[in-house]
């Protein structure tokens, strides 16, 4: 029975036993309450083996009912976890919404993808002005591909054309990786993502239309391509650092490395069949990938929790000191999880939804060292909540060399159409200090399934709030909460990439008059640095004027590398972008985005018109963004350079089939050469201009 398993250990000491097959002179014994393994998985969790039957037709079933075109699923109630045992595999494997493709070897080429597209994300729609901007809430972990299939315009490698919570983790990709896509129209589809961590790509990472990206912990063989916010921390191949759009490259902060982390923790099977999670050490001053160096614990160690496990299920065993893995599905909590034993693992497996389902926050973790939650979404629910996740009583100060961890954790305020209304005020609460922020995404729904939010829907105040000292931030985005986004009052804090939007359905009153902002670090605040801090707007209903994006104690100015704010769409202004600093972002009057990035000694370059991936849009129509993002490759040849050309004719980029018009950027990331003389949204000038009345070619 569970209650009392015979399993085969070995002794480390003569208090502590570790799983069998990691240590020699294994003994038996009875451990009181061990789990099953293997786990009896649920239907949402299906285990494939090389050879197995079946492989395409379960997993084009999911991608039927949460995928394909019109971003089919956004809202879907069902969720998806394939696990691959280490072995090649031949088929393709489309990723959908709420979907998790997960190899279960010890080192990504374990598994082996060798289809001509492998493991791919398309973007969620062919309009472009749309694109992959509501591509959400999916993952790929732990395999290699060896995708050679040509997407577009000679474009070939494996696809991954996302926006926010869609992280790509230990990934070897042998070719390209393409992080947009093109499919018809003027432009490449928007995308704003996004995050990769702890891979290797053999061949050149393209992010195109991408406005803004993490890579940490990776090795690439080159990076093309940048829009907005591109931020590169602890990776080898990662391009030269550069404030703002310059006369060559594109904007990237680039930090050599990786002050401190620890990875997220997976999941591997041995050849007997028997599982195991995999909790990776915690590094520090790090750089490129490491697929070692991890804590393997028995599945006899771990609570398998499956859709109709209460809390006080979950607790049970939480208390009794086992880990936690959460299997696919929705969970309507009646209690918090209390995570109250150090070293705890709390992993959800195709990103299980936990809704805060009686009025108390989703998750506690108490005043304890080492602690893992990643993998999961969290919602708020009918009664209004504090908050979803609280880390700490703000009593504990942590350990510097055994921090807690929160990676691809999502929360979110509206969306499906599960409650008419629901609320938190606050989505995360760091209170412990020596915490670990990795890949988190706090949304309040801009649109839900039932069509566009206003203020009135959906409240929560702040994104995230931190008051515990010494926290770092990798890969933080907050968007629309109706306060400041984000709230550090914590010493010693750093955020390496962050990524905000004001809420659209503000007036003046609500929000320029009271000085609420995208970033605020509090005024009595000494020590902290930020590397990529962004800042949007898109002000749909009333015209809001806002001192600044970004507010700080004038003495930590300088520890700001690269912050900027972007005006996406709509009405009002952005005065600053941070404190009394940076040019002004506002609409130009001829349409798209406006970006003013701050490099210290005043605004460098900017405000200037920039690519526009432009706010998410809802289920209908919204605003149409103005100069689109590039590259935006054509399927086939156009027209040639003429002799002369008006500024936004369709014309041919230099040594290319693909067309632009206008204000667009070429393939290799020139600017067309029928922009006009002021579009500057391109990394590169123009090699050739056809709007001087003769075809002039412009020499580097």
């Amino acid at each position: 029975p569970e209650s009392v398993q015979v399993a085969q250990v070995c002794f480390c000491s003569v208090h502590r036993v570790l799983p069998f097959a990691m240590r020699p002179g294994c003994v038996l014994v009875f451990l009181a309450g061990a789990q099953q393994n293997p786990p009896a998985w649920p239907e949402s969790v299906q285990v494939f083996g090389p050879g197995d039957a079946g492989i395409a037709e379960a997993v084009n079933a999911a991608y039927a009912t949460n995928g394909g075109k019109h971003d089919h699923g956004q809202f879907s109630t069902k969720n998806f976890a394939f696990l691959f045992k280490p072995g090649t595999y031949t088929v393709d494997v489309p990723v959908g919404f709420y979907t998790q493709v997960l190899g279960l070897g010890e080192s990504p080429d374990d598994v082996e993808f060798t289809g001509p597209k492998g493991v791919y994300c398309e973007e969620g729609t062919t309009e472009f002005t749309i694109g992959a901007l509501d591509t959400f809430w999916r993952g790929a972990e732990n395999f290699r591909s060896t995708s050679t299939y040509s997407w577009f315009g000679g474009s070939s490698g494996m696809l991954w054309a996302v926006s926010q919570a869609a992280p790509l983790r230990r990934v070897h990709v042998d070719n390209n990786l393409l992080l947009f896509q093109y499919e018809e129209g003027d432009a490449a589809g928007f995308a704003s993502g996004g995050y990769m961590a702890n891979s290797q790509v053999d061949g050149a990472v393209s992010s195109g239309s991408q406005q803004q990206w993490l890579t940490r912990n990776s090795k690439v063989g080159e990076w093309v391509q940048g829009v907005w916010n591109m931020v590169f921390v602890g990776v080898e191949g990662a391009p030269k650092d550069q404030c703002g759009q310059g006369s060559s490259g594109f904007p990237a902060v680039t930090v050599d490395e990786t002050p401190v982390v620890a990875e997220k923790p997976f999941v591997t099977i041995d050849s007997k069949g028997l599982y195991y999670l995999n909790i990776p050490e915690v590094k520090s001053k790090t750089s490129g990938v490491e697929w070692a160096g991890s804590q393997k614990v028995g599945f006899e160690h771990v609570f398998v929790a499956k859709e109709g496990d209460s809390a006080a299920d979950i607790n049970k065993q939480l208390a009794k000191g086992m880990h936690v893995v959460i299997t696919p599905g929705t969970y309507v909590l009646q209690e918090s999880l209390k995570v109250v034993k150090a070293g705890t693992v709390v992993l959800g497996l195709g990103l299980p939804i936990m809704v805060a389902g009686n009025g108390d926050s989703v998750i506690e973790v108490g005043d304890v060292d080492g602690v893992r939650v990643a993998g999961m979404i969290l919602e708020a629910g009918p009664v209004a909540s504090p908050t979803l996740v609280q880390w700490g009583t703000g009593k504990y100060k942590g350990s510097a060399k055994n921090p807690g961890v929160i990676s691809d954790v999502f929360g979110r305020v509206g969306g499906p159409a599960r409650y008419p209304n629901v609320e938190t005020t606050t989505m995360v609460n760091i209170a412990s200090g020596n915490v670990v922020g990795d890949n988190l995404w706090l949304w309040r729904a801009d649109h839900t399934a039932a069509g566009t939010t206003t203020p009135a829907d959906n409240p929560c105040q702040t994104g995230m709030n931190i008051t515990g000292d010494d926290v770092t931030m990798y890969g933080l985005a907050v968007e629309h909460t109706l306060k400041d986004l984000t709230s550090w009052t914590g010493e010693g804090g750093s955020t390496y990439f962050y990524q905000s939007e004001m809420p659209y359905g503000v007036d003046q009153k609500g929000w320029g008059d009271a000085g609420y902002v995208g970033y605020r670090v509090g005024d009595g605040v000494k020590a902290h640095k930020a590397f990529g801090v962004g800042v949007y707007h898109f002000f749909r209903d009333y015209v809001v004027t806002c001192d600044t994006a970004i507010a700080v104690p004038d003495a930590l100015v300088d520890s700001f590398h690269s912050p900027l704010a972007v005006f996406l769409n709509g009405n009002g202004v952005v005065k600053h972008v941070i404190n009394k600093l940076g040019g002004e972002t506002k609409s130009d009057g001829k349409g798209g985005a406006i970006v003013a990035t701050y490099c210290g000694g005043g605004p460098a370059p900017g405000p200037s018109p920039g690519p526009s991936p432009g706010p998410s849009p809802g289920p209908s129509p919204g605003p149409s963004p103005g100069p689109s993002p590039g590259p935006s490759p054509g399927p086939s040849p156009g027209p040639s350079p003429t002799p002369s050309c008006n500024v936004g004719d369709t014309v041919t980029c230099p040594g290319s089939a693909a067309t632009c018009a206008g204000n667009q950027c070429c393939p290799d990331a020139s600017t067309c050469p029928s922009a006009s003389d002021d579009f500057s949204g391109c990394s590169q000038p123009k090699t050739v201009d056809c709007t001087k009345g003769a075809l002039s070619w412009i020499l580097a």
